[in-house]
């Protein structure tokens, strides 16, 4: 049955949505199709209305033909069906904009006229043009007391930046009605680690140093810069990785059980966890950190050029492609637990993926060459595929086996165990919460500044030592020396995809 005559959201939810760069790859690639899924399933308001902002030259109806170019290039064919697609287009308008200039935001205030919609300006745009945006927008009268913004990362280079672009969008706009998004935060197994946490008493009695050794948590990524030199060349990997997805997943797997569901509970206690994070300082920068730029290497089968052979490389450049590290929350719940950090560009596969390790039994009975494998691990798999699995020992079958151990999984595959439903992408999660003025999934100022405490030591330690990354072949899972890492303190990293 066509999806296209779904009953339509919640009025209540209806908004009208100015999206500046609205032409750009991040608006084409995830902001569009996610916006036309909520259309499709029922859950955007038939009143809701879209405007595209940007520099081009365009008028509504070639805005129009863009997008649906863009939808049907990403979107699976079952996904497609002609009512929901002119439903969705019918929403959109297209106005060119200076972003930068006062002149012609008049025009954003004339488009709001009469409506009773709350406005959500989404600022899919370079993050040093967002005070001059939302500066505008209140220099015209655009914006109301229901009016709410949204902002992608990275929210600045380092504290200072951070603290400056903060300050800008807070002049305008208080945090209250400010979403910062970190699109991890909106994926189904994040939400289910919340879940898995915290409503199922066989995790969260166990959840503590007294029963989890260690914790992993991967971000590979298969792919280089993909063009993006300019802007990856002053960042590196720590700066557009770890600084947002990967703290963030340590804070959810870290933080005491928050009072509530509300947005503030859950991000207090994420922020006790980054001001827990343990600093490196002197032995600790050599011994527990390994940065890493990859070289010349293969993907696939096919030769693909290491970091500074990419186009427009500056040939001396020491940014780091890779980062692994050993870090620890310093407090009752996880004292003594290291965290195993690891993000890299140019890696054999795409993975996101967190590993929690539990203790062995205290007395172990069984075969004592086995004695290495008499542990239970919990794998939490958010890319290629989500899905939750257990890893447990049972006895092996057959008459000759005695009592020898097997390893197993207690597998949740979501497409698996859900074949019927379409597991929603992040942002289509993310843009039902800004709808619903709902701000748990978002981040909030002090999170993004703590956690750019914590990496501005980090980095200033480099710098201080002044050692350029350890080279690793393209296709491989980084340096020897993260290998070493975690193999001095007698573990390895898990890799049995």
């Amino acid at each position: 049955m066509s999806q296209s005559h779904a009953p339509l959201g919640d009025p209540n939810h209806a908004i009208d949505l100015a999206l500046f760069g609205a032409l750009g790859d991040l608006a084409m690639r995830k902001l569009f199709p996610a916006l036309y899924h909520l259309d499709r399933e029922g859950l955007m308001p038939e009143s809701t209305r879209i405007m595209g902002l940007a520099r081009q030259e365009h008028d509504t109806a070639a805005f129009r033909q863009l997008v649906s170019g863009a939808l049907q290039k990403r979107l699976k064919k079952e996904e497609q069906d002609k009512a929901s697609l002119e439903r969705f287009l019918n929403r959109l308008e297209y106005l060119k904009l200076d972003f930068a200039t006062a002149d012609g935001y008049d025009a954003i205030r004339q488009w709001r006229e009469g409506s009773k919609r709350p406005m959500v300006v989404y600022l899919s745009v370079a993050a040093r043009i967002y005070g001059d945006i939302c500066r505008n927008l209140q220099a015209s009268n655009s914006l109301d007391d229901d009016t709410r913004v949204v902002v992608e990362k990275p929210i600045g280079y380092d504290l200072a930046s951070s603290e400056e672009i903060n300050d800008a969008i807070g002049a305008v706009f208080p945090e209250s009605r400010i979403y910062r998004i970190d699109h991890y935060l909106g994926k189904e197994t994040v939400q289910n680690l919340i879940a898995l946490r915290f409503a199922n008493p066989l995790f969260g009695t166990q959840w503590n140093q007294n029963h989890i050794s260690h914790v992993e948590i991967t971000v590979a990524e298969k792919v280089g810069i993909e063009g993006r030199w300019g802007y990856f060349d002053d960042a590196g990997q720590l700066r557009d990785m770890v600084q947002n997805h990967l703290l963030q997943l340590l804070c959810l797997i870290a933080m005491d059980p928050p009072s509530n569901l509300d947005a503030d509970a859950i991000r207090d206690e994420k922020v006790k966890v980054l001001k827990a994070l343990k600093p490196f300082t002197g032995e600790s920068l050599g011994r527990d950190v390994v940065r890493g730029q990859y070289i010349a290497g293969t993907s696939d089968g096919q030769a693909v050029p290491g970091y500074l052979e990419e186009e427009g490389a500056n040939t001396q450049s020491q940014t780091e492609t890779f980062v692994a590290m050993k870090t620890e929350v310093s407090n009752w719940r996880w004292a003594g637990v290291p965290f195993y950090l690891r993000t890299g560009k140019r890696m054999p596969e795409k993975l996101s993926q967190i590993v929690i390790h539990f203790r062995q039994q205290p007395h172990y009975i069984f075969d004592p060459d086995q004695r290495g494998i008499a542990s239970n691990k919990l794998i939490i798999r958010l890319q290629p595929e989500e899905g939750i699995a257990l890893q447990v020992l049972t006895k092996d079958s057959g008459l000759d086996k005695g009592m020898r151990l097997r390893p197993g999984p207690l597998h949740l595959d979501f497409n698996s165990a859900f074949p019927k439903s379409r597991i929603p992408d992040a942002y289509e999660r993310l843009l039902l919460e800004v709808m619903k003025g709902q701000q748990y999934l978002f981040v909030r100022r002090d999170e993004v500044e703590h956690a750019w405490r914590w990496c501005d030591q980090l980095i200033d330690g480099w710098k201080s030592r002044d050692t350029p990354p350890r080279r690793y072949p393209a296709g491989s899972w980084g340096p020897v020396a993260s290998i070493a890492m975690i193999t001095q303190d007698g573990r390895s990293w898990y890799e049995d995809y």
